[in-house]
């Protein structure tokens, strides 16, 4: 899957809130169970459904389904796509000069 720009920006807006970035970081040790997220975070039920909706909106999180309890995990390839596209950024710089001044 290629990254384009409209989606990268999509995925640092969903990135640019302190709770999904929390859930993001939580789902990197894998798969959670919604219960077992909320048990991490300080948030409600119904604001931790709003928070994944946007993250699976991007398509950065998938769940499932099993029984009562629905499943989230990260979604590896957009993530690896994410990475990729932002890993092409890059700041040339002349060498005499230090990029930190950019």
């Amino acid at each position: 899957m290629k990254m384009d720009s409209d989606k990268a920006t999509l995925i640092c807006k969903a990135l640019g809130d302190l709770n999904r970035m929390s859930i993001v970081q939580i789902l990197t040790g894998g798969e959670r169970c919604a219960c077992e997220l909320l048990e991490s975070l300080d948030i409600t039920q119904p604001t931790l459904s709003y928070h994944m909706k946007i993250l699976e909106q991007c398509q950065l999180v998938t769940s499932r389904d099993d029984w009562r309890n629905t499943y989230y995990s990260l979604d590896c390839d957009t993530w690896k796509s994410f990475k990729k596209f932002i890993e092409n950024i890059s700041c040339i710089c002349d060498s005499n000069e230090n990029c930190s001044n950019y």
